[in-house]
């Protein structure tokens, strides 16, 4: 199981910023990062998004002005 805490330490133990639904008296392995380390709010871009908006300056802007040319119909 895996949860992320927010949590302040007093230089003996760390005290939950809100309520948590651990057991007590149990072991737990804590990885411990500081605030100054956000977790990012959205995920980062496919690289198929970068690419497709690398590639909206390739070509002509309207296929539709030379269709017949495109297709091979001269």
């Amino acid at each position: 199981m895996t949860k992320v805490l927010h949590a302040v330490f007093d230089g003996k133990v760390f005290q939950p910023k809100e309520p948590i639904d651990l057991a007590p008296n149990t072991s737990w392995i804590l990885l411990v990062t500081s605030d100054a380390l956000k977790f990012p709010t959205e995920p980062a871009p496919h690289p198929f998004e970068r690419t497709g908006a690398l590639a909206t300056d390739m070509g002509p802007a309207d296929l539709s002005e030379r269709f017949d040319y495109y297709i091979g119909r001269r």
